[in-house]
């Protein structure tokens, strides 16, 4: 099955949001599940190495989309939303994360069997 999660919100924002869909996708790639990821608005800061967890926080958001990157989940981000939003606007994105298109993202939402929004 080919699993669409698109992440909108801020890493790190005060609640587990992010982390648990991270999670979620970790859990449906390790069913032999297709999976694909697609960062847009505040979510582009994820694919950033000048991304940090906050004092206290007691997990590295970026580091586990890089670990999904490796493990072949397929991970686009929004190029326009690279200097529009987040808190590291226009700095680069990870290696194995791509910069994508509204294009790419509107055929990925026709060829998924199921779309979920974090």
């Amino acid at each position: 099955m080919k699993i669409l999660l698109i992440f909108n919100h801020e890493p790190y924002n005060g609640t587990d949001v992010t982390w648990n869909g991270l999670r979620l996708a970790g859990k449906l790639a390790e069913g032999g599940h297709e999976i694909r990821l697609f960062l847009m608005n505040d979510a582009v800061d994820m694919a950033r190495d000048s991304c940090r967890p906050p004092a206290g926080y007691d997990q590295d958001l970026s580091r586990m989309l890089k670990d999904l990157i490796v493990g072949g989940v397929t991970v686009k981000v929004c190029g326009t939303c690279m200097a529009r939003c987040g808190i590291y606007k226009n700095q680069p994105y990870f290696e194995g994360a791509e910069k994508s298109t509204m294009q790419a993202l509107a055929d990925w939402v026709v060829e998924s069997d199921k779309v979920i929004t974090f």
